[in-house]
């Protein structure tokens, strides 16, 4: 008798392996997003990392865009460590926003560098400068939420980036949402698992692909379903509490969400299963 499952994984082997999925040096033949919000409309700010993470940890600000009219402002925190390819990064990023309807804001013309756990603990004036930088936005913007990865999530830039944040709130008093995101290494207390629909997946993965010179070596762009799906697995069991029965959507990102009251973050206790149907915007009321 024959492996039943064989067909469903050759089916995704060939999905993987589509070398042909287009890459986007143009944004000719790509939908522009229209950008949502006004000046009067309630601010989410994504503090990426790198050009890229914005499509990588932008499933829940894309859904409050498009739910609930919030303007999304992406601050691009660094360029990458790659100082001939930072133009062309920049660039890729501007197609990306584009694409997903984002506006964009460099922390810094060229963005910041050494942005890691290291120069917060070992150069207070260097990192001063930097939390000044971020402070300035966040006094400009006015954020109902912020968008940063975890304090533990793998890789030195993601944390720093998520010191930096809470460094300049705290230095404003600013109180606001802060919802932590996970990529390079899972939270150990997550508390929000988000479904993204068809339509709002494919344009983050569409928006992946216009940052060509990283997906180009490694086609992470084609796994963010597999990330996704996974997502779901995990969240259902951490979130949702351990031999629950997982949601039925197949695409999901795992957050965490706490309120920052101008000094710290706060747990609120809650936990949050969101369907596409489900307005998510709610959350932040």
């Amino acid at each position: 008798m024959s492996n039943p499952y064989i067909e469903l994984v050759k089916a995704h082997d060939a999905l993987l392996q589509k070398h042909d999925a287009p890459l986007f040096t143009t944004l000719d033949g790509l939908a522009i997003a229209k950008k949502q919000g006004s000046a009067s409309s309630p601010v989410a700010m994504v503090f990426a990392p790198h050009p890229d993470d914005e499509c990588i940890i932008g499933a829940l600000p894309l859904r409050l865009a498009r739910e609930d009219g919030y303007r999304v402002i992406n601050i691009a925190v660094t360029l990458g460590s790659n100082l001939p390819r930072q133009p062309e990064r920049l660039a890729e990023l501007d197609r990306a926003c584009q694409v997903l309807g984002f506006e964009l804001r460099e922390s810094i013309p060229g963005g910041l560098m050494a942005v890691n756990p290291k120069t917060r603990d070992s150069d207070p004036a260097a990192w001063a400068e930097k939390v000044d930088a971020i402070a300035g936005l966040i006094k400009q913007y006015q954020p109902t939420v912020c968008v940063v990865p975890n304090d533990n999530d793998g890789h030195t830039v993601h944390i720093g980036t998520h010191y930096l944040l809470l460094d300049a709130l705290a230095k404003l008093g600013h109180a606001c949402f802060v919802v932590q995101s996970e990529f390079w290494r899972a939270m150990a207390t997550p508390n929000t698992l988000i479904e993204t629909s068809i339509t709002d997946t494919a344009d983050l993965i569409a928006a992946l692909a216009c940052h060509v010179g990283e997906v180009q070596r490694n086609p992470y762009h084609l796994r963010l379903t597999s990330w996704m799906a996974d997502n779901v697995r995990r969240g259902a069991e951490v979130v949702g509490g351990a031999g629950v029965a997982a949601p039925t959507f197949s695409f999901g990102t795992i957050y965490r969400i706490d309120h920052f009251d101008g000094k710290a973050l706060q747990d609120n206790g809650q936990k949050y299963i969101l369907s596409a149907e489900q307005r998510i915007g709610s959350l932040f009321q």
